[in-house]
């Protein structure tokens, strides 16, 4: 079974640390299904100071990331890659306005690449010759904006691994696989607070696995909905 392996360039490394030493993740890179290697992106500028950012053309506020460190870092990786003649990789750099990152996504991802390389960006983000240059994918991961892709990268990482088989303990995890609501109750039955009980509903003690299949289709909410749409179209 191949593994996935994930490149993470970044000029903060130290804050993929902690996501990835913890639960599901953590295991899977432990069983080998999954690696997750991080690069310091100031380690492959040419700048005395180690900078890997300048002033924008046309002037503006906030700096943008130079081509050069990015392009020595990425070249690098992909000469490592390179020694695995099997090897598909996908180049990601993440820009509010790219391609929506979804469930669609991660699932294709999962199965056509070995080696995924997310560029972090950060500041006013990364000179648009590195995407020409890398060829590379953008990604959003909502209509919003960050201060770097870090975040962006952890996410798509935990979305595309848990699609990988055996990352989950059993396969019926993947919501989108079963008769999953938003809605769900664990014990007690009855939870009483400021003198007000909250029961969970009688329909989920039936037993009747019918009658709950029905309930929870008629309670699952937007985002239920399109996660199973979207993986329908995948």
């Amino acid at each position: 079974m191949s593994i996935m392996r994930y490149h993470v360039v970044t000029i903060f490394p130290n804050m993929l640390d902690s996501y990835f030493a913890e639960s599901i993740i953590s295991r899977a890179v432990e069983s080998k299904l999954i690696e997750i290697n991080t690069y310091a992106l100031r380690e492959y500028t040419t700048d005395k100071h180690r900078r890997v950012d300048g002033k924008s053309y046309g002037g503006g506020p906030g700096m943008v990331m130079w081509v050069d460190p990015i392009i020595n870092c990425v070249e690098k990786i992909q000469k490592k890659i390179a020694r695995r003649k099997t090897a598909k990789v996908l180049v990601v750099i993440f820009n509010a306005g790219g391609d929506m990152f979804t469930n669609t996504i991660a699932k294709s991802s999962a199965t056509k690449y070995t080696d995924i390389i997310f560029i972090c960006g950060r500041y006013e983000g990364i000179d648009s010759r590195v995407k020409k240059i890398l060829k590379a994918k953008e990604w959003s991961i909502g209509e919003y904006v960050l201060t770097g892709g870090e975040l962006p990268a952890m996410i798509c990482i935990d979305a595309i691994s848990r699609q990988i088989k055996g990352v989950l303990n059993d396969d019926l995890s993947l919501e989108e696989k079963r008769m999953a609501s938003h809605e769900i109750y664990a014990r007690p039955e009855i939870y009483e607070y400021k003198n007000k009980k909250y029961r969970v509903p009688k329909v989920l003690l039936s037993g009747n696995h019918k009658l709950i299949d029905e309930y929870r289709a008629k309670k699952e909410n937007t985002i239920g909905k399109k996660i199973k749409t979207d993986v329908s179209k995948a």
